[in-house]
């Protein structure tokens, strides 16, 4: 069963619509990477998961619990959507207490010592909110999520302001989560190698629909190297290869001819055997060389909606394209 399915969604905000026409499935006990832009619409979405938005139009379910049967999926999750929902004037600590008594937590203060601890606040629980730095709102902001032990977390940028060694122990901890307690986690973040190291599958979104959903083994298969050939004739350089160049069926070859007349050749094949190929056939070699693109590439290409081919994207920031 998916944690989260998703069907023509639509939201609407002052004529300007930031979501159209969104599906989206994740599948329960993964953790979901939710990439896009600035202004592509995340949050919006993240909102309308969690209740805190209405959708103008489509359906969510959640835990195959349908629109006006949602009250029960709801109360299953722990959101961190945009800024932290912290109340300055009071300890890290007291901010968590509120939030357990509002959800009946039974033993409260046991488990508010517990996710200051989780989260690396233990020595600063008694501290007000108003002087933390962003990664300490940050962490405190997951631990005011995880508050009634939530079966599904949507994080929004929860690796913002962290350290990158504040940002490592924070991904581990949700991996942690996700691997011995079950919890299915959606996590939007820019830090793409981050991502990288934890999530199960992925979606990606554009101008408020969905690109593309795809397991972490899509991503890797479609991310490694890439061949480019030229030749005289690509129209039967293409047949040959496409009869004659085999690999692995867990990872197949794929071809694609491009609009400048080369083939590009992705997946599980040997740059030696399209040589010894073309060679055999008699076919004018003009180009063949090797590309590698990473994950940064893959998703700034998905985004703009091109096929990411030489150079690199070097900052994939909202608002920074």
């Amino acid at each position: 069963m998916d944690a989260i399915r998703i069907r023509a969604l639509s939201k609407t905000y002052g004529g300007k619509r930031a979501v159209n026409d969104f599906a989206m499935n994740v599948p329960q006990g993964s953790i979901y990477g939710f990439v896009g832009k600035n202004g592509a619409g995340k949050s919006t979405v993240m909102k309308m998961i969690a209740g805190l938005a209405a959708p103008n139009g489509g359906e969510i379910e959640l835990f195959g619990n349908l629109a006006g049967e949602r009250t029960a999926g709801v109360r299953r999750i722990g959101a961190l959507v945009e800024n932290p929902g912290l109340l300055p004037h009071m300890s890290a600590f007291d901010n968590l207490m509120t939030q357990s008594l509002a959800l009946g937590v039974a033993g409260p203060t046991a488990v508010c010592h517990d996710l200051l601890a989780q989260v690396g606040l233990d020595t600063a629980g008694r501290k007000r909110v108003g002087g933390f730095s962003l990664g300490m709102k940050q962490r405190l902001g997951i631990a005011l999520a995880l508050v009634g032990g939530p079966d599904l977390l949507l994080l929004d940028e929860p690796l913002n302001g962290l350290d990158p060694q504040a940002a490592r122990a924070m991904r581990n901890y949700l991996v942690q989560l996700n691997q011995r307690r079950g919890i299915t986690i959606v996590v939007s973040s820019h830090v793409l190698d981050q991502l990288e190291r934890m999530c199960t599958h992925y979606g990606v979104i554009a101008n408020g629909r969905m690109v593309r959903e795809m397991t972490a083994e899509q991503v890797r298969s479609e991310c490694g190297d890439s061949l480019t050939v030229r030749t005289a004739d690509t129209a039967t350089a293409l047949a040959i290869l496409e009869e004659r160049l085999h690999a692995d069926p867990a990872d197949p070859v794929r071809f694609s001819a491009e609009p400048d007349g080369s083939i590009t050749i992705s997946g599980g094949f040997d740059p030696a055997d399209v040589s010894r190929i073309l060679h055999e056939t008699n076919q004018e070699v003009l180009e063949l060389s090797a590309q590698s693109r990473d994950m940064e590439d893959y998703f700034v290409a998905l985004m703009d909606g091109v096929r990411a081919r030489d150079g690199r994207a070097h900052d994939i920031a909202e608002g920074s394209r």
